[in-house]
This record gives C-alpha cells, structure tokens and sequence, in this order.
C-alpha cells in the first residue's frame, strides 16, 4: 500500500496539481482506505508544525524581507562595488562577492534573488552588461545563501534528521566560500574573454572605509549568530530571533529608514512565504509518517544497500537522486520526502549526516536552476526581462565551478566537516 501512495503522489504531480494536494490527497485516501480515524490527519500536521527549530523559518525570511524594503541590501552592494568593482567582471563579481554577504542575513535563494539581486540586474545592465549574463551570475550566486550560515534550507534538514543545526550551519561556512572563489574565477575568465565593463580605478582606503562601516553591521551579523551558536548562548531559532532584533535596530536607529510600512509589509510577504513552506512541511509529515508505517524506507534502505556499501558510491548515488528531484520539487518538498528515505541507509554504510546534509541542500539549490521547475531561472528571467533560453544559454559556463563545487562536497569530506570538528573540541 506504502508504494501505491507513493506511485498516486507521483501521478498527481505529473498531471499538474500543486505540490501539496498530490501529496495531500493520496495520504487522506490513505487514511480513509486503511480505515484509520480522521482525526489522525490533524494530529499528524499538527505534530509536524509543533517544532521549535521551525520557528527560525519565518524569522530569517521576514529579516530577509525587511533588509531589502530598508535599505541594508543597498549598502551591502555599494560595499561590494567598492571592494571588487575594479576586479575584471566589476559588477559581476560585485554580484558574487555580495551574495556571499547578503546571504549571512536572509539564509534563502530567492531571497537573494528579489532582493539584492535585483539591484545588482538592473546595476549591470545600466553599465552595459547583456541581461542574460547580469541573470545568470544572478542565479549561479543564488545558490550560496542555503548553504552559508543562516540558512533555511539546512533548518528544515536539521529538523527532519535531527542532526545538530548548529554543525550544519558550521559546515556550510567553507563550502561557501569556495564556491563563491570558483564563481568568482569564472566571473574573471569570461569577464576577460569578452572585455565587460569594470570600474576605472581601484578605490582608495578612505573609500572602502566609507562604504564599509554603513555595511559593518549586515556583514558582522553571521559571525555573532555563529559565534553565539557554537558558545551555547542561543539556540539557531533564538539566533534567528535576536538576528530579527538586531536588523529592527539598526535600521531603525542606525540607519533611521525603518518605518510601520515597511515592518507590515515585511510581515505580510513573511506570512505568504512561511505558509507556503509550512503548509508542505505539515503535508510531508502526514506522508513521511504513512511511508514508515508500510515500511518504505526500509525497503529503500535494503535495494540502495544491495547496490553497494561503500559510502562515497552511495552518495554519488544519493546526489544523482536529489539532482533529478531539484528538477521537479522545490528544495523543501524533496527534502521532507526524500531525506527521511535517503538518509539512513547513507549513514549506517558511513557516510557523515553533517557532509550529507550539506550535499543534498547544495545539490537541490542546483535543481533551482535547471529546468523544468527550476524557481530561480523564473524569478531571474523575469528580473532580467529574458527568455529562458537565452538565461540558460548564459548559465552554461557557470554550471562548471557549480557542479565542480559539489564534486568537492561528495569527494573531499573533510572540507566540510574540519569547521564542525574543530569547533567542537
């Protein structure tokens, strides 16, 4: 029966209905078939969402939300132009290096994109960048704010698995990094074949000065989350409430641009946000928890182990399983289904739920930019006012130091896992 469910979620989205009613509605058949009580269905969604590390999820998209309605997103990228702008690519790289930024205060993809991103498209294409291009490094840049501290995404994993969100968000730190070095790279390679536009001189001291200490408080934020975190002081959701706080403050008192609008505003698209992700949490649950009654993931777990034991094999495995499914689902939806499935024959043949977590948040953002369900390329092909073609045929050089960054994740361990290790001794 277990499999029929799965077989009816799968049909259902197939034939187009939203994600949550093809999962829904098999899991209700399921209950009405099997002649269980109804009142199951709202015991099991309601157990779901009764979660104290869930609480960070709205909290870190309404701080995204009010960063990009008062003005903070403008201050990091005046910071980043000024830093990089003269690098060849200038903006492009500014692009880069400013998601890197941002991302240590929204923790989300299409965060970056709406907010900062659409700065950096519109910045770029008054200096004569090709829209395709300003959309694609647009969209490759995305993909480091889930993996670099905060990030939703790894709140979700951590809350599925129960794998310490503290190590999670610790281990995103240098993979990060080295996938903004990589862009970065690429950035300047294409930047010097075709000759883009870049700033005229290096800036002086006094000009980083200037624009870094109005963009000090953003870029300080992750490193007291982090520290706070790995001391003990807070837990990731109080991190995620002081950090609310903290943006409050600053741009009230600090910045003085805060206003009632821009808190009810930031509010109104937190809630559209959070319940869209929240209500596929809630559904997952109900679905994962009929799964383990019929004891799928057991079965799972034996054919995937009858395929090999060797840990590094089943995540090369497990990667082409979550590639194909970031092409179908949105990073949340697969990691509620999946995760729970995946995850426990990995780590009894051996393989690190802390490196596996990073790997599979990495792995699904790339699903944010290939088709056919990729988020990001819709939200940034409309930015950039382009077709979908021309973003792809942009985005080509930059699948490289992408795919080459999640080789590195799946092959080289301990870039991921000496951070966590080192913290913890």
């Amino acid at each position: 029966m277990g499999f029929a469910v799965v077989i009816a979620f799968l049909a259902l989205f197939m034939l187009g209905f939203p994600v949550v009613y093809a999962i829904l509605l098999p899991s209700i058949a399921y209950v009405v078939i099997e002649g269980l009580p109804l009142g199951l269905l709202a015991q099991r969604v309601t157990y779901a969402l009764d979660s104290f590390p869930l609480v960070a999820v709205p909290l870190f998209i309404f701080v995204g939300n009010l960063m990009n309605l008062s003005g903070i997103t403008d201050r990091i990228f005046r910071f980043a132009y000024t830093l990089v702008g003269r690098v060849p690519g200038g903006l492009a790289q500014v692009n880069v290096f400013g998601s890197l930024v941002f991302s240590g205060m929204s923790g989300a993809a299409l965060a970056d994109i709406g907010g900062l991103g659409r700065i950096e498209i519109d910045a770029m294409k008054k200096r004569g960048f090709d829209a395709s291009f300003a959309g694609a490094v647009t969209g490759a840049s995305a993909t480091l704010g889930p993996i670099f501290p905060p990030s939703i995404p790894l709140i979700v994993y951590g809350s599925v698995t129960s794998v310490s969100i503290v190590q999670l968000l610790v281990a995103g730190i240098v993979p990060a990094i080295v996938c903004t070095a990589l862009l970065m790279l690429t950035v300047l390679v294409v930047a010097t074949i075709h000759k883009h536009p870049r700033a005229d001189r290096w800036p002086t001291l006094w000009e980083v000065g200037r624009d870094f200490l109005p963009a000090l408080p953003a870029v300080v934020a992750p490193a007291l989350m982090i520290a706070g975190m790995t001391a003990g002081a807070f837990t990731p959701t109080e991190a995620a409430a002081i950090t609310t706080v903290y943006v409050i403050l600053i741009s009230a008192l600090l910045y003085r641009e805060l206003t009632l609008d821009h808190l009810w505003n930031s509010a109104v698209l937190t809630a559209r946000s959070s319940s869209a992700i929240l209500i596929i949490v809630a559904a997952a649950a109900l679905f994962g928890w009929i799964l383990a009654v019929e004891q799928v993931p057991q079965s799972f777990a034996a054919a995937l182990l009858g395929l090999s034991r060797d840990p590094v094999m089943l995540l090369v495995i497990a990667n082409l399983i979550f590639f194909v499914a970031g092409m179908f689902l949105d990073s949340t939806t697969a990691t509620l289904l999946l995760v729970p499935i995946i995850a426990p024959p990995l780590v009894l043949a051996g393989v690190d739920p802390v490196q596996l977590g990073i790997v599979t948040i990495f792995n699904l953002m790339l699903g944010l930019l290939t088709p056919p369900m990729g988020l990001s390329l819709f939200l940034v092909a409309d930015i950039a006012k382009v077709s979908i073609r021309q973003l792809l045929k942009a985005l080509l050089p930059f699948y490289i130091p992408l795919l080459t960054t999640l080789a590195i994740l799946t092959f080289a361990k301990d870039l991921t896992l000496w951070l966590p290790r080192m913290i913890a001794q």
